[in-house]
């Protein structure tokens, strides 16, 4: 099971028809960019999720 909070972001960073595109647009970014940068701490969390899982 904790191995499914790794999968999340995977599959997220790969599905890159998703988030390829300009708008919406935040503080003058596209949202390719700015959808990259707020996948990172999103990212962290779920490899905390699972690091927390692992050690339960």
């Amino acid at each position: 099971m904790k191995y499914v909070f790794l999968l999340i972001p995977v599959i997220l960073g790969l599905s890159v028809p998703i988030y390829n595109r300009l708008d919406p647009t935040l503080f003058g970014f596209p949202f390719f960019y700015w959808s990259l940068l707020a996948q990172i701490p999103l990212s962290a969390f779920f490899i905390y999720l699972a690091y927390r899982g692992e050690s339960k």
